[in-house]
């Protein structure tokens, strides 16, 4: 089912996250609705890293639009659909020079369905199994809910002790006024009164300071649990808030804290209104040491500092700045639009719409030399509401922002609001986590790593703008947390703990315990690899980038090893059966590469361990990974071309690990062949092995690779006499194809310099024809096949 199908059939609940997403024009539902299907069948990824495939997906969809509006006018649609449909065009034509930004925008989109997908899946697995939570979390949770409960509770029974008091009042009042109007001359029945009336007084007094001695206990209550929602509920929401931008599983929900701060809230509001009530008793009746004037103002003066301090703590960012094509977020670029969401957890229907957040950037700069300034764009004022929220919470939803790059310069979105209720105002200000903006996308890895820095060694102070000017070093167990939250967050498996000590070994060499060591900010991001050209982000992050790009299935059912070191791949391989194979990540590529490694036996028993050439990203856009292993062959003795791959590792069939991902036809019936046209067919002669890329391969560099310095063709002439006849220089790429038009579209292309380069025509089981290359100073790159083979006829070419 279409993925935009399964979005229209979710829970309300999501569906109010679809309307979210879509409730603006930069990329309208409409288009998504009525394109759906030519949306979800482009590369859009591609598209996003390519300006003239870019462009060809722009024109396309224009035409589609074209074609929608021409439906719409046959078929008697409504005009408004013919006019948005017109205008939508229109508001498209901004991104005729930079297509590529609109390819990036769409993605964005159609990853935060997935994203809502997925957690509706997750939450109805979760429902079918009714997975419960953490004991310890939910005992926590329970003890602060139970307090909350006693506190409202008390502050009921004051209510009721307040309306006592002011009865008991009342009548001392009414018997002093009758009293005073009386005016009896008989002193005995005087004495009475009056001694009834110093009773009722002192009655009276000692309820006025027991209701002041219950006020006090209940400010004492209620500032023992401000204390645990600030400085501890907060406190932990906000770290969980700083680990989930850089990918760890935590709940950022906000409800359950919204409701102790409401409740929290509510409760010294009464408290106060209780304080007003005896100033206005106190106006009625009054006396020589009455502890309502003497008390109140404390109580008054204290009650209104534990409310200002719950104000404040209460204004906070939600959802942390991002744009729609940032790899996460606290990541913005100059002039591309941005969103944020603060909320205020202090949810009173009566301040719906009657606090206006005001959003700013950098108010206090750092003394920092060169650090740059910048203004915020777009709509800088904002009412808080409860139509923007899905759980009905006070929020401003800031959508379309933007900002006018060093990648470790670190800056604040700062937000100010003022809480106006009963006679007190508030002023409230909060800000966001640091964010790195940057001028152009190439600088976005960096970036990130930079936002991934911060938020795992920052648990202190979250608004250090100079922390990177003395970084602080990170220790395994929390770079090894880090690490697993990439893969965890963007593919749904993470790292395990035998991948993790492969990375340490990457990082530290061999140690005994790695818990003890620790990796620099240099190290992490700035030093390279030795004996590369990149450092150690770098690499892990192009293997994350190509992990879900292409590989994520794979990942997700475990059928890649992936982080294992060469050493320990030969161990683990030494012991199993012939044909047993496992799957790693390249050491050596600097965007990321994938290999796989199998165990042949010699006739003396003796283990052998090939590996072929690490496959990358453009290899991979082409065919799937389980395709390539799936055709992948060696020609063994007697030129019969042969699978090595048997078993994946442990021992599972490779029929039964890759058999559900295989394309039901195969061939030049392969769904792929429409695309690229070719048929990946590994070929490798014997025991010399080379990866056969059916787009582009470089041996030169190469783990587990022996360098080859010539390619030999056996022309039949010379088979008679063992002769070869030696090609130079050393083979850069072989690149193979089942039709003739196919690879005379690929030589068309080719240049003089592409001497290195060779590509044959594969036609099912044999092995032919020399299409093009460099031969004593000719070429003739439009040349047909066939004049190759006249050339050199019948070539039995092997390649190796």
């Amino acid at each position: 089912m279409a993925q935009w199908e399964k979005l229209r059939q979710l829970d309300n609940l999501y569906l109010k996250q679809v309307d979210e997403l879509y409730d603006k024009d930069a990329f309208p539902m409409d288009v998504r609705h009525y394109l759906a299907s030519w949306i979800e069948g482009q590369d859009w990824e591609r598209a996003g890293r390519e300006h003239d495939f870019a462009m060809v997906l722009f024109q396309s969809l224009l035409e589609n639009l074209d074609i929608q509006h021409s439906r719409f006018v046959q078929e008697g649609e409504s005009f408004l659909l013919q006019h948005n449909i017109r205008r939508f065009k229109q508001n498209f034509q901004q991104y005729q020079e930079n297509p590529y930004t609109l390819a990036n925008i769409i993605l964005w989109f159609l990853r935060k369905e997935k994203s809502i997908l997925q957690n509706a899946e997750l939450a109805e697995q979760v429902q079918l199994l009714q997975v419960q939570q953490d004991p310890m979390e939910t005992d926590s949770q329970r003890n602060l809910e139970r307090r909350m409960a006693e506190l409202k509770n008390k502050v009921q029974g004051m209510d009721h002790t307040v309306k006592c008091l002011e009865e008991q009042q009342d009548e001392f009042d009414f018997k002093f006024q009758t009293h005073n109007m009386e005016g009896t001359t008989n002193e005995e029945h005087k004495t009475q009164q009056l001694k009834m009336l110093q009773t009722l007084l002192n009655r009276l007094d000692t309820s006025r300071k027991s209701m002041l001695s219950g006020i006090g206990a209940l400010l004492d209550m209620a500032e023992e649990l401000l204390c645990v929602l600030v400085r501890e509920e907060l406190v932990h929401w906000q770290r969980r808030q700083q680990k989930a931008c850089i990918g760890a599983p935590d709940n950022t929900c906000l409800d359950q804290l919204e409701k102790w701060f409401t409740t929290e809230a509510e409760c010294l509001f009464q408290v106060r209104k209780f304080l007003k009530k005896l100033e206005e008793l106190m106006g009625k009746v009054s006396y020589e040491r009455d502890p309502v004037k003497s008390q109140k103002p404390a109580l008054l003066k204290r009650v209104d500092s534990l409310l200002t301090s719950l104000l404040k703590s209460a204004f906070v960012v939600e959802t942390q700045p991002s744009m729609p094509q940032g790899k996460g977020p606290l990541v913005l670029r100059t002039n591309v639009q941005f969103s944020v969401k603060t909320r205020f957890l202090v949810k009173f229907p009566e301040l719906n719409h009657a606090m206006k957040v005001n959003v700013s950037i950098n108010r206090e700069t750092p003394q920092i030399k060169g650090y740059r300034l910048f203004n915020v764009l777009g709509t800088k004022t904002k009412a808080l509401n409860m139509a923007e929220s899905m759980s009905g919470g006070m929020v401003a939803d800031f959508r379309h922002l933007l900002s006018l790059s060093v990648t470790e310069e670190l800056h604040l979105i700062h937000f100010d609001t003022e809480f106006v209720l009963h006679d007190m105002t508030v002023s409230l200000e909060t800000s966001s986590l640091p964010v790195v903006i940057i001028s152009n996308s190439s600088q976005q890895q960096s970036a990130w790593a930079s936002v991934l820095w911060f938020n795992m060694l920052c648990t202190e102070s979250r608004q250090n703008l100079i922390f990177f000017a003395n970084s602080p070093v990170a220790t395994w167990p929390q770079l090894r947390e880090m690490l697993s939250w990439q893969f965890l967050s963007s593919t749904k498996r993470g790292l395990d703990t035998k991948q993790l000590e492969m990375i340490a070994f990457k990082l530290f060499g061999l140690q005994q315990n790695y818990d003890a060591c620790t990796v620099s900010w240099s190290k992490f991001n700035k030093e390279n690899v030795p004996k590369t050209h990149f450092t150690f982000w770098v690499w892990f992050d192009g293997i994350l980038v190509m992990v879900k790009a292409h590989l994520e299935n794979l990942w997700r059912d475990g059928s890649i090893m992936g982080f294992v070191s060469k050493g320990k791949e030969k161990a683990l391989l030494k012991k199993k059966k012939r044909g047993t194979f496992l799957i790693r990540f390249s050491e050596s590529i600097k965007d990321g590469g994938i290999t796989f490694s199998w165990v042949d036996y010699s006739p003396t028993g003796e283990p052998d361990i090939r590996t072929v050439q690490p496959f990358t990203k453009v290899d991979l856009a082409q065919i799937p990974f389980h395709e390539i292993i799936r055709n992948f062959q060696i020609l063994e003795a007697g030129n019969v071309p042969e699978n090595p791959l048997l078993f994946l590792y442990p021992d599972t069939p490779k029929q039964e690990a890759f058999g559900k991902y295989y394309s039901e036809k195969s061939g030049v019936d392969s769904p792929y062949f429409k695309y690229i046209k070719t048929k990946l067919i590994v070929v490798s002669k014997e025991n010399i092995l080379e990866a056969k890329s059916p787009v582009y391969s470089d041996v030169t560099d190469v783990e587990g690779l022996e360098t080859m310095n010539h390619m030999e063709v056996l022309s039949e002439e010379a088979a008679g006499e063992s002769q070869r006849l030696p090609v130079k220089p050393p083979i850069r790429a072989v690149l193979l194809f089942s039709h003739q038009t196919a690879v005379l579209q690929s030589v068309s292309h080719m240049t003089p310099t592409d001497t290195r380069c060779m590509v044959i025509a594969v036609n099912c089981t044999s092995v032919a024809g020399l299409c093009s290359f460099s031969y004593n100073g000719m070429f003739e790159p439009t040349a047909s096949l066939w004049s190759y083979q006249t050339l050199f006829p019948k070539l039995p070419l092997i390649c190796h």
